[in-house]
């Protein structure tokens, strides 16, 4: 968990490795976990759809033998996602891009951050934060 860049709430963390074959897991406990939270259907779909962009994303960018780390923490309703991983290069962010877009259109207050290379463990440290309000997107 990357506890610096996600608050000081009580969150549920899910890491897996950054291969694309282990984000079915991924995509199952993060389901659970807003599912235990009372987040509606719908939005647990609109969730799982900006929770996979971002994690693909990472996934193809992620340097060998590392994690992609999933946060998510539920407060009063409000739920904030925080994904991080380890990555090859700092151009990975496309915040016009389709990922970008999706995260924008389901979800409140999107953020990426790339941190500066770090030597020691090979790669530059990203995360990508959001957050929602259950109920704030009624269909």
């Amino acid at each position: 968990m990357n506890s610096e860049h996600c608050g000081t709430a009580t969150a549920v963390g899910v890491r897996v490795p950054a291969d694309h074959r282990h984000l079915l897991m991924l995509r199952g406990l993060t389901e659970t976990a807003l599912l235990l939270a009372e987040f509606g259907l719908d939005e647990v779909t609109d969730l799982q759809v900006a929770i996979d962009e971002v994690a693909t994303g990472l996934v193809d960018v992620a340097i060998d033998g590392s994690t992609i780390d999933c946060d998510l923490a539920v407060d009063a309703g409000w739920i904030t996602v925080c994904i991080s991983a380890m990555a090859v290069t700092r151009e990975i962010i496309d915040e016009q891009g389709f990922a970008w877009h999706v995260i924008r259109t389901v979800a409140e207050t999107p953020t990426a951050d790339v941190g500066s290379y770090d030597r020691i463990r090979g790669g530059y440290p990203v995360t990508v934060e959001f957050g929602r309000r259950s109920g704030s997107f009624a269909r």
